[in-house]
């Protein structure tokens, strides 16, 4: 070959090199960056919108309220934390299920005493049994709900905790798959037990996909179901009495991005929850610090101010609507303060 015809190969410059990297560093930050920028406008705005309280919150409370170590004295306490917010369900932990679905009595003993003391402390308050357990996936420990037998002792289960006095079942059943169908079967067979004694159904859902049919990437990737699709989210709406979206382990770095997320979550509930269902949002009155959650960040005052965003933008007239405080015992004097305050101000 000529040598006048023989390419060169040339290295490339170190200018070249690094205009590169640029390249495909702002391939990687600018979605991200364009999403935090969404994120925090959907934080902005006035809240007043949203009116007043609706008079429909709710707060979880641990398993010490029914097993003796929670008295009288805890109770006035927790009156006082109460006063002036407008709960009207109390979802006290009463499980957790067993892996067949059925529930042990001794779990909770002094129920009915538990029971009759809250009604009479906080009179209009509804004390609903809290049932909860982990799913099945991929051959782990737990809950089968694609098991007609389990899912009938889960039944059992429901109607063994109305028995014993509780005002409603509430069920919190994790990490649930988007169109996992068997929840939806349970969620009809224990609804028609519960509406049969005039009682309410409410459930605990997972977050709604905050992009198109995430859920169906994020799931197999990490093997840990996070969002539901919004169709299957409405399709749980639709089954129950109420749904509480527990809207916080986000991984989000600042209160302003997670305000806005919650402000995203409850706009896209409110789309596809019926009108005679309540919809309650989640507020993280717990302080856990790891990868999938900051404590700076995921704060009770962020997700009311979000909750409060949102419905004023979708559905600023819809009576059922509230926020639900988890949970009793992590909760600090300043989460119990912005629980009660939640509805003032803008």
């Amino acid at each position: 070959m000529n040598p006048r015809f023989r390419l060169r190969l040339r290295r490339p410059s170190a200018r070249t090199l690094r205009r590169g990297a640029l390249l495909v560093v702002l391939a990687v930050l600018l979605p991200v960056l364009a999403a935090g920028v969404a994120l925090r406008l959907e934080y902005t705005g006035d809240a007043s919108g949203a009116g007043g309280n609706r008079d429909r919150n709710a707060v979880w409370l641990g398993h010490a309220w029914i097993d003796g170590e929670r008295d009288g004295a805890d109770l006035q306490a927790l009156a006082r934390e109460l006063r002036g917010s407008g709960t009207r369900d109390l979802y006290v932990h009463t499980g957790p299920l067993e892996f067949d679905g059925s529930l042990d009595a001794g779990l909770y003993p002094g129920a009915q005493d538990m029971i009759d003391r809250m009604h009479t402390v906080l009179p209009g308050v509804r004390v609903q049994a809290w049932l909860g357990q982990v799913l099945s996936h991929d051959g782990s420990e737990g809950l089968h709900l694609d098991d007609p037998a389990t899912r009938a002792r889960v039944r059992d289960s429901a109607a063994q905790v109305l028995a014993a006095g509780f005002d409603g079942v509430h069920l919190d059943l994790e990490p649930m798959y988007s169109d996992d169908r068997g929840f939806l079967a349970l969620l009809d067979s224990v609804h028609r037990l519960t509406a049969a004694r005039g009682l309410p159904l409410s459930v605990a859902t997972h977050q709604i996909d905050p992009l198109p049919s995430l859920h169906s990437v994020s799931g197999p990737l990490f093997n840990h179901p996070k969002w539901w699709s919004q169709r299957y989210f409405g399709e749980v709406a639709r089954r129950v009495d109420q749904v509480a979206m527990m809207t916080y382990d986000t991984a989000l770095p600042l209160e302003g991005l997670y305000g806005g997320y919650v402000a995203q979550q409850t706009a896209l509930a409110l789309e596809v929850t019926p009108p005679d269902t309540d919809l309650l949002v989640g507020l993280p009155g717990y302080h856990t610090n790891n990868l999938g959650r900051h404590a700076w960040a995921e704060t009770v005052t962020a997700a009311v101010r979000g909750a409060r965003l949102g419905l004023a933008r979708e559905a600023p007239s819809r009576e059922r609507f509230g926020l639900a405080l988890y949970v009793d015992f992590a909760a600090t004097p300043a989460d119990w303060a912005a629980y009660r305050s939640a509805w003032s101000g803008g």
